[in-house]
């Protein structure tokens, strides 16, 4: 089941096109990716999502029914430019937003309490947001978009200003909510995140839809049909639907071999392999999403 969907959405700004027919659906409980390259369309579509602003066309359905305001509460919003009150101190900021929210004050408050602990900002309780690193204000913006438990959680670059250890720790908190049942979209330019956490994504480019699906199936479209084999023996005789690029002797003394499947299926080289020597090993060579990222990009300039 999808919690959110959008249908052919088009969003204009004067003389220039944001979204040109969009169309996306999220799985619940899922990770999905928000990809594409500065001024794609991307945040137009977030904001549309977030009832922020209007689509000039299309629709957005949210667990089943045409997006209302009363779905608000049930999506919680951390944009890439953060937005906090410098004087206010950290905790009384936090509370009053989670009542803006509907959560009451005292159950706010439990649930702060445990926030704090997770993310080690105990001692900030009472301090004001300026007297914070930028590091420890992000988490705090991150808190104040999860304390009202959304349904949809949606993260604009949320590793942006983290140290290695920070990243890891949001990282372990963001998959925690996805195994509750939270759904989360992951906008972000860092692939390595995407690589690591998302079920599936989207590219927008140029304002439109570019690619998208599940993350491994995304992956296989774009496959080069590149295998990595080791055996205990050299392969000799290699037949003429496969093209040997690459033979290394390895320090336990096996062979890898990297061979393009010109023909055939996977079981032509394993055969081939078999017949000849044991195979240790054999894996399938399938792109990044950073080298698709790439290369879906600058084919957009062509």
């Amino acid at each position: 089941m999808n919690i959110l969907e959008t249908k052919n959405i088009v969003k204009k700004y004067e003389k220039h096109t944001a979204l040109n027919g969009v169309s996306i659906a999220v799985p619940q409980q899922s990770i999905f990716g928000l990809l594409g390259p500065n001024g794609a369309g991307k945040t137009s579509l977030i904001r549309i999502i977030t009832q922020i602003t209007a689509a000039d066309e299309g629709e957005v359905w949210f667990e089943g029914e045409l997006l209302q305001p009363k779905h608000a509460q049930q999506i919680g919003y951390l944009p890439e430019e953060r937005g906090l009150y410098k004087k206010m101190k950290v905790a009384e900021q936090l509370l009053y937003l989670a009542q803006l929210r509907d959560v009451p004050y005292q159950v706010a408050k439990d649930k702060l309490r445990v926030w704090f602990e997770k993310l080690d900002l105990m001692q900030w309780w009472n301090k004001n947001i300026e007297e914070l690193s930028k590091g420890m204000q992000q988490k705090v913006q991150f808190i104040a978009t999860v304390l009202h438990e959304p349904k949809l959680l949606i993260l604009d670059e949320p590793f942006s200003g983290f140290d290695p250890v920070n990243s890891n720790i949001i990282r372990d908190e963001i998959l925690a909510l996805k195994e509750k049942g939270t759904t989360i979209i992951f906008s972000t330019h860092r692939m390595d995140n995407v690589e690591e956490m998302c079920d599936e994504l989207v590219l927008i480019n140029h304002a439109q839809k570019i690619l998208g699906g599940k993350k491994n199936d995304v992956k296989r479209q774009f496959k080069s049909n590149l295998f990595t084999i080791e055996t205990l023996k050299p392969l000799e005789n290699l037949p003429e639907n496969f093209a040997l690029s690459k033979v290394t002797n390895t320090t336990d003394n096996t062979f890898l071999h990297q061979i393009n499947l010109l023909q055939g299926t996977t079981n032509d080289i394993l055969s081939f392999a078999i017949a000849q020597t044991s195979v240790i090993r054999f894996e399938e060579h399938l792109p990044s999403i950073h080298d698709i990222f790439v290369k879906v990009v600058e084919e957009g300039k062509k």
